[in-house]
């Protein structure tokens, strides 16, 4: 197969768990990864099979250490990184159980969608927080 001809989508779920504040929060790509120093909201690869849900609830579990008790989609686009295509698929999550914590040695931290400045954000999760915003606005 020559290298110009894309892979299979990669489809990844994105959760945006906003507290009780209202503010969001955000993960680090770590050194070595893809994009390393960027911003992104917490999720990953759905398996095949899988039902969107229930790979966002095990990323949550698996990155984040929580238990995913509520969620709804936000917004789903495609996004090609050149050699990279994949599906973000993006939930508001609005309750789980247990403190996020850092369980793959990525940063997090918590902030105001509105003061997050979309240079930190991985081009792929720009329009998911301005979906964000624009839901916040109606």
């Amino acid at each position: 197969m020559p290298a110009s001809v894309s892979c299979a989508v990669m489809h990844v779920m994105a959760g945006l768990l906003l507290d009780a504040d209202g503010r969001v929060l955000l993960a680090q790509r770590p050194p070595g990864k893809h994009l390393a120093g960027l911003w992104e909201f917490p999720g990953g690869k759905r398996e095949p099979g899988e039902a969107p849900v229930a790979a966002l609830a095990r990323e949550l579990r698996e990155e984040l250490g929580v238990t995913l008790q509520h969620a709804e989609p936000l917004v789903a686009l495609p996004w090609n990184y050149g050699e990279r295509e994949l599906l973000l698929d993006a939930w508001r999550v609005d309750a789980w159980a247990g403190e996020p914590r850092p369980l793959e040695g990525q940063a997090l931290q918590w902030q105001f969608p509105t003061l997050v400045d979309m240079a930190v954000l991985t081009p792929a999760d720009r329009p998911v927080l301005q979906a964000l915003l624009d839901m916040r606005d109606t």
